[in-house]
């Protein structure tokens, strides 16, 4: 669960009443024939069907003798009691509700027909395969028969999974953060049969007084029944009301101009306004990592030194990476932090935030020249490989926060956060030994008593040094013993029932980690990186097609072996794929990374271009998608980056690249599209602060010719310095020809005679003398200019 997320009850709240006269909810079946009966399976409140309840054990059949039924409803031979419609979807996330007794409906015209027919509200859930409250408010609400029987009684209950249906996820969170002033996973939301919302909120407690709520989620369903049934035009006006105020603030605004750098100074001193002095980060608790606002201090006070923004940066890299929010046994960071200190983590591992933030460290890396940035950048790395990356190359998404409790331990059996990640020191002694577990429970904070719910998470609270003079030892030693122990713990570690793990691949999380990958690869000489986010690129572009050729969004199994994509892609599975291309492009210097990029950045402008006087920038959805409520032009950053901020980077990549102005010019016309929030909400616009910063910026455009192994003393110093508003190409001097054709900036730049390589440092055409001297070029790119 991410917050926006938290343990909150959200209770019902009006939309404001709308002037104009209600629309009776049977407003459609005039002159219909008699509505058809529903299909139904076999779950309680409802006719089951025979010929649907076959069908779907047929698919549970399908599934195998490995399929574990998540349910609490089972026969004695251990089948489920209950299997729903979800049995025939692909979601990770909808599996695990298909056994719930609830009538679940997956998004589409069937349910929604089925409403309007039977007169009934559509019961919305949406939410994800890893999220802690979601799986709460199953085990409480969803498996429970009585709340199952009266929303299948009442209600067309549907279920989302939001890494999937983005669009659906963003145009009802918009509702519920009208109606409730926040938002968050489970969300929950009440709609007529026409999909315009009335009610919203997130996780509800079951029953009255259950975890002090004074009206539980039954009693909440109870009512909304009620006044559906008995105020129906009412009911109607406040959610047409509602679906015109969500309208409105979605329609695009009258494009302005160009916003001037100055918006990025304001912003970081905005940013910098919420800095946590005494943990680090920004904000105070819950701590997300926000990967962006660290890039744009380090872009900022590059261009204007100030000692003081990098300070706070390197704080917050230092303290996320000591804290419990990093795994410091397997690598990898915990979505977000509960408490201010970076100590408890919500334990769910997302891949976007490991991507996002392998890029973060080797910037930090770059920018301090500070190994331990480095290493976490490797350690995150090397933990998507072993553990994220299928068999296929993609990379998967995600794992759970929860995690059974093995055996011969309280609770075995059941799940509970976070118990595969903790410790007792009688564990860590019995895996490594006395002599040294001392010494690592000390530097690891392991006690006795704990510190989560009788374990201990691992983290660093104090200085390495500190605690090796109070075990007497040298900092050498005490560094040797934590990394002996590392590999031996995560080895009896990985032996524990482990948490889920949502196995789907999806474009755009995938090209953010190959664009990790490549980054990381190219600045810190690891060759195998690059490899490894080349060939999830491969599969990308090979598998990730509808017939037509189209991108598609998400794919579940293995080539070959019942895998498939599902879905059309969205803004953000292009913009992110695109990075990634040119990413693998400056790492190899392939030319096909460009022209694939070119493809899809042509599909994009084809299909989800804003045009027209008010144009500029990109619709979330394509022209042909579903038609919901509204269609959104998302400018915003959350948990992952906004796709119009990543499109306007790509563009300006590829202008500089091509020498194309009809690229820059679009992503001009996107920046004025955007350029009213821009001023007024910068902070949370960063990354498209970013791309505005290599807008007005000079970026370097960098040629370096020659063989591969001739390379790699100039390409050292373009990998150590934190150089963003930069193109990379490197070539040999026979590809110089043929690339020129597709990339200008290559033309004419030639091997010096005598040397192994030679480098090329423009500025829009206007170059530096060449050099096949490294400290000449190093010289070149330190150069820095304000705005």
């Amino acid at each position: 669960m991410r917050l926006r997320d938290g343990l909150t009850l959200l209770l019902f709240v009006a939309a404001c009443r709308c002037e104009r006269a209600p629309v009776p909810i049977s407003d459609d079946r005039e002159g219909e024939a008699e509505p058809m009966p529903s299909s139904d399976p076999d779950v309680p409140g409802v006719r089951a069907e025979a010929e649907l309840v076959a069908r779907l054990q047929a698919a549970l059949e399908a599934k195998g003798a490995e399929y574990e039924p998540r349910t609490h409803h089972l026969a004695a031979d251990g089948s489920p009691t209950y299997t729903n419609r979800l049995i025939l979807e692909s979601s990770p996330y909808l599996l695990q509700h298909a056994h719930n007794p609830v009538n679940w409906h997956p998004w589409g015209d069937e349910a929604f027909e089925r409403a309007r027919r039977e007169g009934k509200p559509v019961f919305l859930s949406v939410g994800y395969s890893t999220c802690h409250w979601c799986h709460v408010m199953e085990r409480e609400s969803f498996e429970d028969v009585e709340i199952a029987t009266f929303l299948n009684q009442h209600f067309v209950p549907i279920k989302v999974d939001r890494e999937e249906r983005p669009d659906v996820d963003e145009l009802y969170m918009t509702a519920v953060q009208m109606l409730t002033g926040r938002g968050g996973w489970p969300m929950t939301v009440v709609m007529t049969p026409h999909g315009e919302p009335f009610f919203g909120g997130t996780y509800f407690p079951p029953r009255d007084g259950a975890r002090g709520a004074r009206r539980g989620f039954l009693s909440i369903l109870r009512e909304l029944a009620a006044r559906y049934r008995e105020q129906p035009g009412e009911v109607v006006a406040e959610a047409q009301a509602l679906s015109q105020r969500i309208q409105s603030v979605t329609a695009p605004r009258p494009p302005g101009d160009v916003p001037g750098p100055d918006v990025i100074p304001r912003s970081v001193s905005a940013i910098a306004r919420g800095y946590d002095r005494r943990f680090g980060g920004f904000g105070r608790a819950p701590k997300f990592p926000q990967p962006s606002r660290l890039g744009l201090l380090l872009r900022h006070q590059r261009r204007a030194p100030d000692e003081r923004l990098l300070a706070m940066a390197v704080h917050t890299f230092d303290a996320m990476a000591r804290g419990g929010m990093y795994d410091q046994i397997g690598g990898g960071f915990h979505r977000y932090s509960t408490d201010p200190k970076w100590l408890v983590p919500h334990f769910e591992k997302m891949l976007y935030d490991n991507a996002q933030l392998a890029v973060s460290y080797v910037e930090a890396w770059q920018t301090t020249g500070d190994a331990r940035h480095a290493r976490i950048a490797t350690e995150v790395l090397d933990y998507v490989t072993r553990e994220m990356t299928a068999p296929s190359g993609g990379f998967y998404s995600a794992t759970d926060a929860d995690s059974p409790v093995p055996d011969g331990h309280p609770g075995a059996g059941h799940r509970e956060e976070g118990w595969f990640f903790t410790w007792t020191p009688d564990e860590v002694e019995a895996v490594i030994g006395a002599d040294d577990a001392e010494a690592l429970n000390d530097f690891w904070d392991i006690t006795e008593l704990g510190n989560f719910e009788g374990r201990s998470i691992a983290w660093v609270p104090r200085p390495l040094e500190e605690v090796a003079a109070e075990q007497q030892l040298r900092a050498e030693e005490l560094q040797a013993i934590v990394a002996r122990a590392r590999p031996r713990l995560y080895e009896v570690r990985a032996r524990r029932p482990p948490p889920l793990r949502d196995d789907k691949v999806l474009t755009a999380w995938s090209g953010l980690m190959i664009s990790a990958f490549a980054r990381a690869g190219l600045a810190l000489g690891r060759d195998d990186y690059v490899r490894t986010g080349a060939r999830a690129a491969e599969f990308l572009l090979e598998h990730l097609r509808d017939e037509d050729g189209r991108l598609m969004r998400s794919w579940l199994g293995e080539p070959g072996a019942g895998g498939r994509a599902r879905h059309r892609a969205y803004l953000d599975d292009y913009a992110a794929l695109i990075r990634a291309l040119l990413d693998l492009h400056e790492a190899t210097g392939t030319l096909r990374w460009v022209e694939e990029a070119l493809r899809l950045q042509a599909e994009l402008d084809a299909h989800f271009g804003h045009e027209g006087p008010r144009g500029g920038g990109y619709w979330m959805t394509a022209d042909d998608a579903e038609e919901l409520l509204a269609r959104d032009k998302p400018s915003s950053d959350g948990a992952l980056p906004s796709g119009n901020a990543l499109a306007a980077d790509n563009l300006l990549r590829l202008a500089e690249l091509t020498q194309d102005d009809a690229l820059r010019t679009r992503a001009e016309r996107l920046f004025a599209a955007f350029s009213d929030p821009l001023r007024r909400r910068g902070p949370g616009m960063t990354r498209m602060l970013a791309a505005l910063d290599r807008y007005h910026d000079l970026a370097r455009e960098i040629v370096i010719v020659g063989a591969p192994d001739a390379r790699q003393p100039l390409l050292d110093v373009v990998r150590r310095t934190f150089l963003p508003n930069r193109v990379l190409c490197q070539l040999a001097p026979d590809e110089v020809p043929l690339q020129a054709e597709r990339l200008p900036i290559v033309a004419g730049k030639a091997l010096l005679p005598g040397t192994g390589a030679t480098a090329y440092v423009c500025e829009r055409g206007r170059c530096e003398l060449p050099t096949a001297d490294p400290a000449v070029l190093a010289s070149q790119l330190a150069a820095v200019r304000g705005y």
